[in-house]
């Protein structure tokens, strides 16, 4: 168990690493620059609202005033009297000295204000606007002042200046961003309980791949995996669960060719140390010692033929299989195989119908191995076929092809056995002798000709053994 732990905790960081720290930038990001932008337009609102009030009555001012500072007073007294958005933002009317004169909340005159906004505007001729805190109450603010000039001589006699509070803007802001940081926080949340689901429907199905794997490495052949999504991890499980049957049945395929090769191994022995014991108990009855010699003989040509498949077959699964190739007529080859395997099959009641081609068939290929081939594959017809009347033989040319058929009329192979009869160890249910390795050495020396073996049976009817070689046609056979 622990080991399952640490490896959904690994495949949990990684997701969360990867793709939900991701996500969380990203919600970060969104709702801070929702925060700021929304933070800019409110103040951006107020600031223009302050902006058009104070440069409006400034040029009002401008407008309707000589040089007269009497007159700028007394109106700017009355202007400052008439302000009806007192409780919402202060009004200020600034001498040419920078002192309050005039306050809608009504400070005492002479005053100056601590914000920088008026020197900025007195020294500059352009309206300045302050936000900050305020150096004598502490208080967040927003200050707007537009100077004044009159006359054409643009003499500075005063400026406007309104002051608002931002307190309320403030905590308006502040609730706005936590409910932001409420929401983005619901939003992570949310994503991260979904990718919890989808996590499981990946984590799951990958840890029970990973038990079974582990289940097949201790040798349980043929456990199997529930198929519950159809998708890639529901593919993937039937791969496992393919590749599970096929290693179990695989496993009986090499258990099966263990005890077939310890029962073909032990039989021949079995009869050469039996008749051995007999010869030597009586050395003198020479007609027991000559059948008995001519059985060891036997049976060692047995030993000797199941050895040197063995050998071909590691050969071919090492790859140092090496071919003697040579250009020759394929008739001959056939031919001596029909004749080594003639008095065989008769006794065994078959008789042997032999076809050939009157044109010569040249192929490029290896001899002997091409003899091995078809004694082998002939050998096997006389094992199946006994309930049979005959094997059929035949070679042709068919095109650019030779082509090798090799017929019997025995028991035939079951349907659900012949896509296996050409594969390593297969014996299926035959009980005749032999390692099941016979008809796949035969076939891979047929691929290393470039050519093929084709297996086609009919249950209770026979079997048909069809070998394709390519042959040399006679143009190609000159230039040899």
């Amino acid at each position: 168990m622990r080991r399952v732990a640490d490896f959904t905790k690994g495949i949990k960081r990684r997701w969360l690493i990867n793709n939900l720290s991701v996500i969380a930038v990203v919600v970060v990001c969104v709702f801070a620059l929702a925060s700021v932008s929304i933070g800019n337009y409110y103040t951006s609102s107020v600031r223009s609202s302050l902006y058009s009030r104070a440069s409006t009555n400034s040029k009002i001012i401008r407008q309707y005033l000589s040089e007269d500072y009497d007159a700028f007073y007394y109106f700017s007294s009355n202007l400052v009297n008439d302000f009806t958005d007192k409780n919402k933002i202060e009004m200020q009317v600034i001498d040419r000295y920078g002192r309050v004169m005039f306050s809608s909340t009504g400070l005492s005159a002479g005053f100056v204000p601590t914000a920088d906004d008026v020197g900025d505007a007195i020294s500059s001729g352009e309206i300045s606007t302050f936000i900050g805190n305020d150096r004598l109450t502490g208080e967040h603010i927003m200050a707007v002042t537009a100077p004044i000039y009159s006359g054409e001589n643009e003499i500075f006699i005063g400026a406007v200046r309104y002051v608002t509070s931002l307190r309320l803007l403030d905590s308006q802001l502040t609730r706005l961003n936590i409910g932001l940081t409420l929401s983005a926080l619901a939003i992570i949340g949310l994503i991260m309980l979904t990718n919890q689901f989808f996590i499981r429907s990946i984590v799951n199905p990958v840890l029970q791949i990973n038990e079974l794997a582990r289940r097949i490495a201790k040798g349980q052949y043929g456990a199997r995996l529930d198929v519950a999504f159809d998708d890639e991890i529901g593919e993937l499980c039937t791969t496992i669960n393919n590749m599970s049957s096929e290693i179990a049945r695989m496993e009986k395929v090499k258990n099966d060719f263990i005890s077939s090769v310890s029962h073909e191994l032990r039989t021949p022995l079995t009869a050469i140390g039996g008749w051995a014991e007999t010869i030597e108990s009586d050395l003198s009855d020479t007609q027991t010692a000559t059948a008995g010699l001519e059985i060891i003989k036997k049976e060692t040509r047995r030993l000797s033929q199941m050895v040197e498949e063995l050998l071909d077959f590691s050969r071919i699964e090492s790859g140092r299989l090496r071919l003697q190739t040579e250009l020759f007529d394929l008739r001959g080859i056939l031919y001596d195989a029909v004749f080594t395997y003639n008095d065989m099959l008769r006794q065994n009641g078959l008789e042997i119908l032999y076809h050939e081609t009157p044109d010569p068939v040249m192929v490029v290929g290896d001899r002997n191995r091409l003899k091995q081939v078809f004694l082998n594959v002939i050998d096997n017809a006389g094992k199946y076929g006994k309930d049979g009347d005959s094997v059929d033989i035949s070679i042709v040319a068919e095109g650019r092809n030779a082509v090798v058929r090799v017929v019997d009329h025995g028991v035939g192979i079951p349907e659900d056995e012949l896509p296996f009869v050409k594969e390593k160890f297969f014996k299926g249910s035959a009980k005749g002798r032999g390692a099941g390795i016979g008809l796949a050495v035969c076939n891979e020396i047929i691929t290393l000709h470039e050519g093929t073996l084709d297996v086609s049976s009919v249950y209770g009817e026979g079997t048909e053994i069809i070998i394709t070689i390519p042959a040399e046609t006679g143009e190609s056979v000159t230039n040899l």
